[in-house]
């Protein structure tokens, strides 16, 4: 089990991007949050097997993406603490 915390920058805001996280985070089977942040970042909270967050973390840089710019995105570890049942938006 892992879990991340990471700050995405960038084209990040305004542009669909936490709901493309939320597709990510389906398709990988992680489980958390993700949040807008006044600075104009975005805050991504991630928990599930090593494999899936692995996953998770390439799928959210949005490297493909037409409209979403992940500039930057910095990851740290975390102790998982398997206090999440799904994933979603925190306002």
């Amino acid at each position: 089990m892992m879990r991340i915390a990471a700050r995405a920058k960038g084209r990040v805001q305004g542009v669909g991007y936490r709901y493309f996280i939320i597709d990510c985070a389906r398709e990988t089977g992680v489980t958390g949050f993700v949040k807008n942040m006044s600075d104009g970042s975005v805050i991504i909270v991630a928990e599930g097997s090593d494999n899936a967050v692995d996953k998770f973390v390439r799928m959210v840089k949005a490297q493909n993406d037409p409209v979403i710019r992940v500039e930057t995105l910095e990851v740290t570890r975390q102790k998982p603490t398997s206090e999440f049942s799904g994933f979603g938006i925190r306002w």
